[in-house]
């Protein structure tokens, strides 16, 4: 794994001075917070085992400072990029700083949630710093569409690191944890201070590592599992007996259905893995099938 040149990356005054250049004001509304430790985006990449054999898709690469740190190192890297003036901006700073790597950089200038697919090799892995607003469906979104992501390390809060990663039973198991969980093995894989980014967040970061796995063995469909786990924690203080009511059809129903999939109808959704709800949404009763909540 070759290490990033020292002049390559960028520090607190370059991205500062960038910024200035750009006449740029980090929106809170996209969650703007600008990693300016070099230190820091070896660390990702090094954490991401990313090598000279991978494609790389970064999501919101801001004004470039991981982008430098992964295509120092890999195959190739595609950065989608929302925001007019940074998506304009970044494949100049590419140019100047690594010019030896500058075509294996590929820009796409869109909304990370909208994107369908991608120019240059399917990526392989996803290493990104997700804004805080929009870090777990973007996650998703690019998980479900690009199926040739084996692995993946993101940059979230803090808080949101531990749902991703939380097992059943935890107190913070939730909808992002089954749904990651579908896709991908997620553990925490590190933590980060709030000192590497400008303007610095009022909260804490932490990596989360993914690692691609076939989904549970089921009958039922992508859509059909998500709607229950959806149904399970729109109530989370309820038993599933109450809480899948409306999803079944009736509290009977419901309880019908977790007996059916071995489950317990007085147990809460956050006890339950993504191969509970996959069962349970097989026996989901026909009736209730064409009113979906």
């Amino acid at each position: 794994m070759n290490a990033a040149p020292d002049a390559a990356l960028l520090g607190p005054s370059d991205v500062r001075e960038l910024a200035a250049a750009l006449g740029l004001r980090p929106t809170k509304q996209r969650g703007q917070n600008f990693v300016i430790d070099a230190n820091t985006v070896r660390r990702i990449v090094r954490t991401a085992e990313v090598g000279e054999d991978d494609a790389v898709v970064e999501i919101g690469p801001g004004l470039g400072s991981l982008t430098l740190a992964l295509l120092a190192t890999a195959r190739h890297v595609t950065a989608v990029e929302i925001d007019d003036v940074l998506a304009a901006a970044l494949p100049a700073t590419v140019a100047a700083r690594l010019p030896e790597r500058a075509d294996r950089f590929a820009l796409v200038h869109e909304d990370a949630l909208r994107v369908t697919e991608l120019p240059g090799p399917p990526p392989e892995a996803l290493v990104a710093n997700l804004p805080y607003n929009v870090a777990v469906p973007v996650l998703l979104h690019m998980l479900a569409t690009f199926p040739s992501i084996r692995r993946g390390l993101v940059m979230v809060q803090s808080e949101v690191a531990d749902r991703l990663a939380a097992a059943p039973g935890s107190k913070v198991y939730g909808v992002p944890s089954v749904k990651t969980a579908w896709y991908a093995e997620a553990r925490r894989a590190g933590a980060i201070g709030r000192t590497v980014f400008w303007p610095a967040p009022n909260v804490d970061s932490g990596l989360v590592s993914l690692v691609r796995r076939d989904p549970p063995p089921t009958t039922a469909s992508r859509r059909e599992v998500f709607a229950v786990v959806d149904a399970a924690f729109a109530q989370r203080r309820k038993t599933l007996r109450s809480a899948l009511a409306s999803w079944a059809g009736s509290p009977a129903a419901a309880e019908a259905a977790c007996a059916a999939a071995g489950v317990s109808p007085r147990a809460r959704g956050e006890a339950l893995s993504v191969e509970d709800f996959a069962r349970l949404a097989e026996h989901r009763p026909p009736s209730s099938a064409t009113h979906r909540p």
